[in-house]
């Protein structure tokens, strides 16, 4: 079964940092493009930021120079650096990714079950 699983999410006031991961589990044997989105209460789905195999990167508007998206293909883990932290940036952060299985199956939308991260002093 093909899983993602988020962590690092918490509490943190104002200005604060986090660090989330995203894990693949053993059935994967490779991310491919793999993005982080995130959901505030009563609000849309929206994409953070996104990076590709070879470690291009973009950020949504909002986040530009406080969040990194990284990854580590070894590991088949994925990061998001949250620093400058506001309380609009409360919201449940999810991980995306296309992966290919180790039964060499293409999945193209894989989901994790999501992470809440709280702004708040």
């Amino acid at each position: 079964q093909v899983q993602l699983v988020e962590s690092g999410g918490g509490l943190v006031q104002p200005g604060g940092s986090l660090r989330l991961s995203c894990a693949a589990s053993e059935s994967i044997l490779r991310m491919n493009v793999m993005a982080w989105y995130r959901q505030a209460p009563g609000k849309e789905r929206e994409l953070v930021a996104i990076i590709s195999t070879s470690g291009s990167a973009n950020y949504a508007d909002s986040v530009k120079g406080r969040f990194t998206i990284s990854r580590d293909n070894a590991k088949k883990t994925g990061y998001l650096q949250m620093n400058s932290l506001k309380p609009e940036d409360t919201a449940v952060y999810y991980c995306n990714a296309a992966v290919i299985s180790t039964t060499y199956t293409v999945f193209n939308d894989v989901w994790g079950q999501g992470t809440q991260v709280t702004v708040s002093s």
